[in-house]
């Protein structure tokens, strides 16, 4: 059995990855905002899969307080664990701000795991074939990492900040795969158009029109829980694939100078000492 943890599990593709897992016989622990959602998931797993072994913790991904308590729990609780997929994410239509003042994009969609990601590496830095899967998009390709926009010194335009979000998780996808014992990988997923509830605050006709061309969360979930479980994903690590199949991707996405700063600046954010390109063996 595998511990699996999931970043915002609670619904859409996330559950679905998590309704997956279970089904096969895994641990999944999930970090939630909403608790009352995270019951309501527990129980549709259980549902499903009635000896589902299913946890569930608080984490908002907007605080970084909230995020090193998480961590500390966690690590507490799983001192060693197989899997971290960072799902969590939001697509607010406004400019709004997280806990410590960054673009709420930026800082939960990224930042936050980012920060997530490193305070939990010890407890995979002695698990053969450790796995973290980040969730990023295709929408990568609107994106462009300005750095003068982590705060939202400029005009705020949801697509471009999502861009830039989705960008930035697969830049540390890549840096960590680089950076990484050769214990853990590091991989990226655009788990394809997906009829889920990031797409809540869309206005109505806009959501209904869309809905029309997106897949089942179910599609991407198995698509993603393979990655983080599945035996075709063993040894591999900085790739960046689609539940769609063939995946376009940005060469800005490969700018080495960009994804350098981006992880460094990102370590002086968070307060964290950042992994070494050297230390991969």
């Amino acid at each position: 059995m595998k511990t699996v943890l999931i970043t915002g599990g609670n619904t859409g593709i996330g559950l679905a990855t998590a309704e997956a897992i279970a089904a096969q016989g895994h641990r999944v622990a999930l970090a939630c905002r909403d608790m009352g959602k995270a019951q309501q998931a527990k129980q549709k797993i259980l549902a499903q899969t009635p000896a589902a072994d299913v946890r569930l913790y608080a984490l908002d991904l907007a605080s970084f307080d909230s995020i090193k308590s998480f961590s500390a729990t966690f690590l507490n609780d799983f001192p060693s664990f197989d899997v971290l997929i960072t799902n969590a994410g939001v697509v607010p239509r406004t400019q709004q701000f997280t806990k410590e003042g960054f673009e709420l994009q930026f800082g939960v969609n990224y930042l936050g795991h980012y920060l997530l990601t490193h305070l939990l590496l010890p407890g995979m830095a002695n698990v053969q074939g450790a796995r973290i899967v980040h969730l990023s998009s295709i929408m990568h390709h609107f994106g462009k990492i300005d750095f003068g926009t982590f705060k939202g010194e400029k005009k705020y335009s949801e697509i471009g900040a999502y861009g830039q979000s989705k960008l930035a998780n697969l830049m540390f996808s890549n840096e960590l795969a680089k950076r990484l014992p050769s214990n853990i990988s590091s991989n990226a997923v655009h788990p394809g158009g997906v009829d889920s509830d990031i797409y809540r605050e869309l206005p109505k006709l806009l959501h209904q029109f869309l809905r029309l061309f997106l897949i089942s969360t179910a599609r991407a979930g198995k698509y993603v829980a393979n990655m983080a479980v599945g035996s075709d994903w063993a040894g591999r690590t900085g790739e960046f694939k689609s539940a769609h199949g063939p995946l376009p991707i940005a060469k800005r996405s490969n700018d080495q100078q960009i994804s350098e700063k981006l992880y460094n600046t990102s370590a002086q954010l968070c307060g964290v000492e950042p992994l070494v390109l050297s230390a991969r063996v």
